[in-house]
């Protein structure tokens, strides 16, 4: 009960058997020396307590270095104390750690000019608080003003409270910090967790409270430092449309031991390869680093015609961005795209889309880099529903696909001429017509037809509503019968540009140019290509 906490219960419970022990069994009796032990106070004679600093000891070596101890010992619990609260908080509210620390040294100055002992906060109190559904900081002050006029009034009775009670309050609130739950969370985490947890508990506990948290942040140390070893970067391979691009992304902190590791990984890169470095996320990165990037830069990456871009580099470092490549594509590499290698490049694309995988785009080097000239490898037809863009769907660059959105993805002569222009012209080695689930102008167009009414969008897709009313009028639901109209119409329009330009069914049978129909899964963001290309 809140009202009657438990700890209030365990204090009188201690004091009623030990006075029915003095009474009664004098044997079990436990002694004053056992009990609580309040010098007699009255408001009277407060001002006896009243001892002023005796100015001459800050002459003292042992003074400072005392109250240098007293001061880490002091915040280290404070800090301690704040982050156990925070977890028992119902609410899980974050404690000001600076506040704290800066009312405790002030409150430690002011007690000491008056002879008082240094305080720190400790989770006793503040456990009893919660536990008692304190909400807010007034109750700390509260809490202070009854712990003084506990001690004017009240330490006659205080001092019958056996040291055994205040023991096993102690004992059940260091289980609930505690708990086998949190070892066993703890473990999961593994070993590089659990081990500085379980060294920092047993160095407190045969120690002091100093040199426990001194060890464990010792062994703590010890595995940042071999973490940060180990892993000190994260390497990507993939096969681009320019051939296969291995990045490494360094992280906030590269310090001079991660050195061996990237040198080890730079210097093992195959010949011919390209390799982006990017220091994007990089805060700080140590000279001797900065020399192994100058090193594979000047002479390990011309010796084996490795391709190199490093970016990111802060201004204040003697390195700038170094850019010999750009994933975009030129006129060669167009030339020498397959129709086939295309579609494997944009399933490719957009695996990445789906596990949210993207690949760097470095926009502001595409840009430079395709100022002169586009040479794309696809143009795709897709519908003009915001959801479905293809440059993000395939994890296109600048330059890597042409779009044509219309409603429905249909096809007109306008849209033939620009594929045919897209062809001649620009060197496009593949057409994807791609509709989508869910399809608003499909909808749209299976309700008009059904009342009889027709546009210019309803009239091209009025084929394939009409052949799916007839493969099952009366088998399908709404939402059946609009996928499969969606289907059909996608495969429609392919159909459609093939009928009406001989220009591009000739490229499409020499195989110089295909074609293929995709459907895009809006809940998903899967597209799957049909598997009949027309290549």
């Amino acid at each position: 009960m809140k009202f009657f906490p438990a700890s209030l219960f365990v204090v009188l419970l201690g004091m009623g058997i030990n006075e029915i022990f003095r009474n009664f069994i004098p044997v079990l009796f436990i002694q004053p020396v056992h009990l609580v032990n309040l010098p007699a106070t009255s408001i009277s004679d407060l001002s006896s307590f009243i001892k002023f600093p005796a100015l001459s000891a800050f002459a003292n070596y042992n003074v400072w270095l005392t109250a240098l101890t007293l001061a880490i010992v002091a915040s280290l619990e404070t800090l301690l104390n704040l982050e156990a609260v925070d977890n028992i908080d119902v609410h899980k509210r974050e404690s000001p750690p600076n506040r704290e620390l800066v009312a405790q040294g002030v409150g430690n100055i002011l007690a000491a000019l008056v002879g008082g002992l240094p305080v720190t906060s400790v989770i006793v109190r503040s456990s009893v608080n919660i536990n008692a559904g304190a909400q807010s900081k007034i109750s700390a002050i509260i809490h202070g003003i009854f712990l003084l006029l506990a001690i004017l009034l009240l330490s006659p009775l205080i001092n019958l409270i056996p040291f055994a009670s205040l023991a096993a309050i102690l004992i059940v609130t260091g289980y609930k910090l505690a708990k086998i739950s949190i070892f066993k969370t703890m473990f999961a985490k593994g070993w590089n967790q659990f081990i500085p947890f379980v060294v920092t508990i047993l160095a407190i506990i045969f120690t002091d409270l100093l040199i426990g948290i001194l060890i464990g942040l010792a062994v703590s140390l010890f595995y940042l430092l071999k973490s940060n070893y180990k892993n000190p970067f994260t390497i990507e391979k993939g096969i681009l449309h320019t051939g296969e691009v291995v990045r490494i992304e360094l992280p906030n902190q590269v310090s001079f031991l991660n050195k061996a590791s990237i040198k080890n990984t730079l210097w093992s890169v195959p010949e011919n390869a390209n390799v982006i470095i990017d220091a994007s996320y990089a805060d700080y990165i140590d000279n001797d680093v900065l020399e192994l990037f100058v090193d594979f830069k000047t002479v390990i990456a011309p010796e084996k015609n490795i391709k190199l871009n490093i970016i990111g580099i802060k201004e204040k470092y003697q390195l700038s961005d170094h850019i010999q490549f750009v994933n975009v594509l030129d006129r060669e590499a167009q030339k020498q795209l397959k129709p086939a290698q295309i579609v494997d490049l944009l399933k490719k694309g957009n695996e990445r889309f789906m596990l949210g995988k993207w690949n760097e785009k470095y926009f502001r080097h595409q840009v430079n880099a395709t100022s002169s000239g586009q040479f794309p490898m696809a143009v795709i037809i897709g519908c003009i529903d915001s959801r479905t863009s293809p440059e993000l769907i395939f994890d296109a660059g600048l330059g890597d696909i042409i779009s044509v959105r219309i409603a429905g993805n249909i096809i007109t002569e306008e849209i033939i001429g620009s594929l045919e222009l897209a062809i001649k012209e620009i060197g496009v080695k593949l057409i994807v017509v791609k509709g989508h689930s869910r399809c608003g102008a499909i909808g749209v167009a299976v309700d008009a037809i059904k009342k009889g009414e027709t546009d210019v969008i309803t009239q091209k897709i009025k084929p394939a509503v009409d052949m799916a009313m007839l493969v099952a009028p009366s088998l399908q639901t709404q939402t059946e019968l609009q996928e499969t109209v969606c289907k059909l119409n996608i495969e429609n329009s392919v159909n459609a540009i093939l009928k009406n330009s001989s220009y591009i069914k000739d490229l499409v049978q020499s195989g110089t140019v295909g074609i293929v129909s995709a459907y895009y899964d809006t809940a998903s963001g899967e597209v799957i290509f049909n598997e009949r290309i027309y290549v």
